[in-house]
């Protein structure tokens, strides 16, 4: 079930399922290896990126340093250093997540307990915003749902969480989840990163692979977001699907033993990585 409004069965969607049909031929994974590299590319990766997202300054490799050796990165504010070790312990509850059926609010109170829970900010971990929220970029200004009305609309979201699910492809409704739980704002900070996690954990439960958006991606990733909430949602569904294919490529090598070595993201600061 692909339902993609005004154009019928993606193309994309097609390629990523064809994707995956290789994939789920290697699975169970048992090569111990291959496991920790998998492991590796998508803890540090995950974090790296998403927090990247957001304005903190860890770079990949002293994302990698801090999770796995527990070195903080000279020059680095604290805080930039707990959204690390904060979001490492989200990434680790998503994967928790694997064998749910679906994502509760405790699930999504939790990942923004652990992203924020060492955060000197206005947010309060693991609580709804109790303010007004409002963003400014690019010359516009969003409001964003009044407090009062975030309890009501969490409600519909875990509903269409819980009940819509097999109406889509599994890969269309993680991004939805991640477009509507954005449009909701419902935390005081940390909606972006908790999103991303949501998707993930989605994508996971229907033994997809997780997304990475690279910072390089950034101004697209929010640009389709922006055109979203104007009710255009093609560009950011695209720019998803796009990642999920892009993921499946860097296993698909991987796996296939193509002497290729999955040591990071794969996806530099300074441009995008060529593909083949």
């Amino acid at each position: 079930m692909h339902p993609t409004p005004d154009s019928g069965p993606s193309a994309l969607l097609d390629q990523i399922d064809q994707r995956q049909t290789l994939i789920n031929r290697y699975r169970p994974f048992t090569d111990k290896r291959l496991l920790d590299q998998l492991k590796s590319y998508y803890r540090i990766g995950l974090v790296y990126t998403s927090n990247a997202l957001e304005g903190f300054t860890y770079s990949e490799s002293e994302t990698r340093i801090l999770i796995e050796e527990g070195l903080t990165a000279g020059g680095k504010s604290l805080r930039d250093a707990l959204a690390v070790t904060g979001h490492a312990k989200a990434c680790d509850y998503m994967f928790e997540l694997l064998h749910s059926a679906t994502i509760a609010e405790e699930n999504v109170l939790f990942f923004h307990k652990l992203l924020e829970g060492s955060l000197d900010n206005e947010s309060v971990p693991g609580e709804y915003r109790t303010t007004a929220a409002f963003v400014f970029s690019k010359g516009t200004g969003k409001t964003f749902l009044k407090p009062s009305q975030i309890p009501v609309a969490m409600e519909d979201f875990f509903s269409f969480a819980a009940n819509e699910r097999d109406k889509y492809h599994p890969v269309e409704f993680a991004a939805i989840l991640h477009k509507k739980l954005v449009s909701i704002h419902p935390f005081a900070d940390g909606n972006g990163r908790v999103s991303r996690l949501v998707m993930n954990a989605s994508l996971i439960q229907k033994s997809f692979l997780p997304i990475i958006i690279p910072p390089i991606l950034r101004a697209e990733y929010i640009d389709s977001l922006n055109a979203s909430d104007q009710g255009n949602d093609s560009g950011f569904m695209n720019f998803m699907f796009r990642r999920q294919i892009e993921g499946q490529k860097e296993i698909i090598r991987l796996i296939e033993g193509e002497d290729y070595v999955l040591a990071g993201t794969g996806f530099p600061a300074e441009k995008p990585r060529e593909k083949t």
